[in-house]
């Protein structure tokens, strides 16, 4: 696992290119050279939004690996302020001599060691979620503890996020960082257009509801669509409605073959679950029985990435 004084070695080098690697949530992992000045542009834009400056305190409990961890390192030189390696682990263990932290990244699986110590909110100014969507509930929770949370959209291949949505957003609208648009094709499938970078154009495999030039709901990615009888069904959406039921319990949605639909929504859980009394919950939270699971199954282990991602793998 890579350290901070690993990347910090990386960056000062004469190669005008940081070596970083994809998660393999959606697909195989791959090695990719991800340009400095396309770094520091995002890291500028980050800091600008989140008003960090040579004052501010950066804390990192991510990898440097990955591209999330790299990031705040690179924010943090860009603002020549001061950043903490924490611990990589889903306990987020602040020191207790840290007075405040401006900004926190986190990963879904970090939230609930946030939830069990409330204390932290009052000197977190910002928790930036990444790495996949939170929850719901996860973000009603963290509203309620007094976080100030918000959720990312981005990827290895952009230098982290293009978007944020704010966690107390029900509708989870993503608006876009400065010089940054939107475009969809005829399938609805995201381009983000960045004159700025390197990239300037990036077509995505992501479906989302573009609002405008500037702001999108998610709605999942092209790849994971289940096509029911003619009607597409987003295992992340359904994700989003069954968190009601199945609250902080890891899972789950994928297709599974259907002889009549062709294809229907599987929900695959974590652990040892009454798996009827789950089907009767989610009868009653849903009232669109077109958006129930047709199969529930439990595994010991849901399959996931180097990183903690869980991987929608059909079984």
């Amino acid at each position: 696992m890579a350290l901070l004084t690993d990347f910090i070695a990386q960056w000062h080098s004469d190669s005008p290119y940081i070596a970083a690697h994809t998660s393999g949530s959606t697909g195989k992992p791959k090695d990719i050279s991800l340009l400095k000045s396309d770094m520091r542009l995002s890291a500028r834009a980050t800091n600008t939004f989140f008003g960090i400056g040579s004052e501010s305190v950066l804390a990192s409990p991510l990898s440097f690996d990955y591209i999330a961890g790299k990031m705040m390192a690179v924010r943090a030189i860009e603002a020549a302020c001061s950043l903490i390696e924490l611990p990589v682990s889903n306990k987020i263990e602040i020191p207790a001599d840290v007075s405040r932290i401006d900004l926190l990244p986190v990963v879904p699986s970090q939230i609930d060691s946030l939830l069990r110590q409330p204390e932290h909110a009052r000197r977190i100014s910002a928790v930036l979620i990444g790495g996949a969507a939170p929850s719901a509930e996860q973000c009603r929770r963290l509203n309620n503890a007094g976080y100030n949370a918000y959720i990312s959209y981005g990827m290895t291949e952009t230098c982290s996020h293009v978007a944020l949505a704010r966690a107390d957003d029900p509708g989870r609208t993503f608006r876009a960082m400065p010089d940054i648009s939107f475009e969809t094709d005829a399938d609805g499938r995201l381009a983000v257009i960045a004159p700025a970078f390197s990239f300037g154009r990036l077509q995505t495999n992501d479906i989302v509801e573009l609002k405008d030039s500037t702001s999108f709901r998610w709605r999942g990615r092209a790849d994971g669509v289940i096509n029911s009888g003619g009607i597409k069904l987003f295992p992340e959406e359904l994700e989003a409605l069954y968190s009601s039921v199945l609250g902080n319990r890891p899972f789950y949605v994928c297709a599974t073959p259907h002889p009549q639909w062709g294809q229907a929504a599987m929900l695959v859980i974590e652990g040892e679950a009454d798996t009827e009394e789950i089907s009767a919950a989610l009868r009653t939270a849903i009232a669109d029985h077109r958006r129930l699971p047709k199969v529930i199954k439990t595994v010991h282990t849901l399959p996931r990435t180097s990183n903690g991602k869980i991987r929608r793998i059909p079984l």
